[in-house]
């Protein structure tokens, strides 16, 4: 990521005040938090830092190769500082939303505890319209609590021109100011119209941050 867009991104947040964990939400929005799972995007290096077996190398790694628009790249990142292993515990607490819709056999399986069974319910249910699908089909095959941890894992993606605000909220990192910008140029036509809206007020990067949680159906 360039240095411009870091500098962007801390004023961002810092204006905003948003929170850095993935945000609890209600179904059919972008993810729960459920063990506090903090977003590889936006995290600090100080949050960074504090992750049992994130080297400060590792820390710096992560920072450098932001923003990060799939698990893989996260991943790719994550496995040139330490074993396959050891990611899978890192993913305990840092993770990338993977979309429900097109995450790859390789991304699903690295959410901790994951194996192939579930990889074939997740793609079972495919296309996905929202979250209560996920959990709904997902608690045939484990608990209640099992499903909450999941969910905090992966993301529908919204509807721009139908997405409620709170829904808009769920995604990490928009506040109140963000908010409004969305609703501001509905409807939308085109993903096209979206990027060029939203390019006047944050930059490329986060641009396609954004873009990643949402679509136009």
């Amino acid at each position: 990521m360039r240095s411009s867009s870091r500098i962007h991104m801390a004023l961002a947040m810092a204006a905003l005040a948003v929170p850095l964990a993935l945000p609890h939400a209600a179904s059919g929005q972008v993810g729960r938090n459920v063990g506090g799972l903090l977003d590889a995007n936006l995290a600090t290096r100080e949050q960074l830092a504090a992750i049992p077996g994130l080297s400060a190398a590792a820390v710096a790694a992560v920072e450098a190769g932001r923003p990060y628009l799939r698990m893989s790249q996260l991943n790719a990142v994550i496995e040139s500082q330490m074993a396959a292993a050891a990611a899978e515990e890192i993913y305990r607490r840092l993770w990338l939303h993977l979309d429900l819709n097109d995450a790859t056999d390789e991304e699903i399986l690295m959410i901790p505890g994951i194996g192939d069974r579930m990889l074939r319910e997740f793609k079972e249910y495919r296309p996905y319209v929202g979250l209560a699908q996920f959990e709904r089909e997902m608690a045939k095959y484990v608990d209640e609590s099992e499903v909450a941890r999941l969910a905090q894992y992966v993301y529908v993606r919204i509807d721009l021109n139908t997405a409620t605000d709170e829904a808009i909220l769920s995604i990490p990192g928009i506040g109140n100011r963000m908010l409004r910008e969305f609703k501001e140029y509905r409807p939308y036509t085109a993903m096209a119209q979206f990027r060029r809206e939203m390019a006047k007020y944050v930059d490329e990067d986060e641009v396609e941050r954004m873009a990643r949680y949402v679509e136009i159906r």
